[in-house]
């Protein structure tokens, strides 16, 4: 049986940086440079020079208690992404909100957040709801949200939700899946009460239009 190249040191020592900046992203309260070396199974002077590297480019802090969290150049990375992804995402958005008559957006996580990466109001309707693009609310909380949960489970129907975050708003929502590094959300939010019948469907094809366009 033919043995498997070694991985070269510097294509090594990238993947460990990757999956170090990977476990910090996912830990909201920060990891320490022990447990950090224990959840990538690698010693403490691997991740000091990991650490090391991805201070300097702005990728990871140390906080007053020594944790590791997400540094100010991720954050700069994902400003970049954006207007990608919301260019990506328009054409089917603006084709939902006509079509329902409602406020549709794109909802990403950030940590335990949903936040409204991009929103588009139909122009026909005489009311809508007013959602803001940055707006963020617990990522538990409205439909929007919620479809990130379900979509991390896996499950890709639609999501309701009625004056969880606003009152008398009704949303609709389901998740964007099978994009790799995108935990996101399509949905519509209306003054009026939505037909899940009609609506859900719509909702949960846009969302899987949005999906191939990112892809």
């Amino acid at each position: 049986m033919a043995t498997q190249a070694p991985r070269p040191e510097t294509a090594q020592t990238l993947d460990r940086g990757l999956r170090l900046l990977h476990l910090v992203a996912e830990t909201p309260g920060g990891v320490t440079i022990t447990e950090a070396a224990q959840r990538l199974a690698v010693g403490r002077a691997v991740i000091y020079r990991l650490v090391g590297t991805l201070v300097e480019h702005g990728l990871v802090r140390r906080d007053k208690t020594g944790r590791l969290r997400l540094g100010a150049g991720v954050l700069q990375l994902a400003r970049r992404a954006q207007p990608l992804v919301a260019d990506a995402a328009m054409p089917s958005l603006r084709q939902l909100a006509e079509d329902v008559g409602a406020t549709a957006h794109l909802t990403v996580a950030e940590g335990g957040e949903a936040v409204a990466m991009l929103v588009v109001e139909p122009s026909w309707t005489q009311f809508h709801v007013a959602y803001r693009t940055g707006s963020r609310h617990p990522l538990d909380r409205g439909a929007a949200g919620r479809a990130i949960i379900a979509g991390r489970q896996g499950r890709g129907g639609p999501v309701v939700s009625e004056g969880e975050l606003q009152p008398g708003a009704h949303g609709v929502a389901a998740p964007v899946l099978g994009v790799e590094g995108l935990e996101a959300s399509v949905g519509v939010v209306a003054l009026v009460s939505l037909d899940v019948s009609v609506v859900g469907p719509r909702v949960v094809a846009t969302a899987a239009a949005v999906a191939r366009a990112l892809a």
